[in-house]
């Protein structure tokens, strides 16, 4: 006779045992989401290209023309994009995160399956979008025949891996926190545009030289972590790895909590959506 317990998930636990069990899911959520997005868009993928695209010339017109700035020795668009691109992944992995929940209310309430994987798989979808902003990147490259560091590709997508930890950090913290106090769909448009501007999206971490605690901050910020390791590979400075370590650390403490409260709130999921 076959004895079948069944126990809760530990509070700090992925439960990854249990995703890979329900792995097809991944898929199935994770392209619904892309074509949810694109199908009835007369553009279709193409916004996930003139997003970053024409901030980059926005910023560019504001920064480089009306300003007259340099930033790190690099064309200011080329400099712009490479932290729009991860910016971008970043916001959008953290907004579909944090409202998946609610917006999967209508399943959640008739199966079960590992809830953690409705915000990974809106994580998944950003990666869908960043695939094609990395293209433009690519051309960027080319048309300003600006060298790249081959040594330090390898950043590319550990850049990619330390913000999609944070944001799914994060993100399932307020998709928790969403699911309880449906007012926080509102502050995350705030909170996003926040974020954006105390990150080094547009401008450089060196404008904070002056200001050592801030300089320190931003440092150890895994966001600004990761958009500083795309600009890296445009210079020839040697990596800090101790400073990756540390923003990777953060990134994990995010994900440490999120996990927690998640696991915390998920039992009563079904009843609150």
């Amino acid at each position: 006779m076959t004895e079948y317990r069944i126990e809760p998930v530990h509070k700090f636990s992925l439960g990854s045992h249990e995703l890979w069990q329900y792995r097809e899911l991944f898929f199935f959520f994770t392209w619904r989401d892309i074509k949810v997005r694109y199908k009835q868009a007369t553009l279709g993928i193409l916004w996930a290209i003139l997003q970053p695209l024409s901030m980059m010339v926005l910023f560019t017109f504001i920064f480089s023309r009306g300003l007259g700035l340099t930033f790190d020795g690099l064309p200011y668009p080329l400099f712009a994009f490479s932290g729009l691109m991860i910016w971008h992944f970043f916001s959008n992995s953290l907004q579909n995160a944090a409202s998946s929940m609610v917006a999967n209310a209508h399943i959640i309430r008739k199966i079960y399956f590992p809830r953690l994987i409705i915000p990974l798989s809106a994580i998944l979808t950003a990666l869908f979008d960043v695939f094609f902003a990395f293209l433009v990147w690519v051309f960027l490259i080319f048309y300003y025949q600006y060298p790249v560091a081959l040594g330090k590709l390898f950043l590319l997508p550990l850049s990619i891996l330390l913000a999609g930890t944070t944001a799914f950090g994060i993100g399932t913290f307020l998709a928790a926190l969403n699911i309880k106090y449906r007012d926080f769909r509102y502050v995350l448009p705030f909170l996003i545009q926040f974020l954006m501007f105390i990150n080094p999206v547009v401008y450089s971490t060196k404008a904070f030289v002056n200001y050592p605690v801030l300089e320190k901050i931003l440092e150890l910020n895994p966001i600004a972590g990761a958009i500083n390791m795309v600009r890296s590979l445009f210079s020839n400075t040697p990596v800090d790895g101790l400073l990756v370590l540390y923003q990777f650390g953060i990134a994990f403490l995010f994900l440490l909590v999120g996990l927690y409260f998640f696991r915390k709130v998920e039992a009563y999921f079904a009843d609150l959506v």
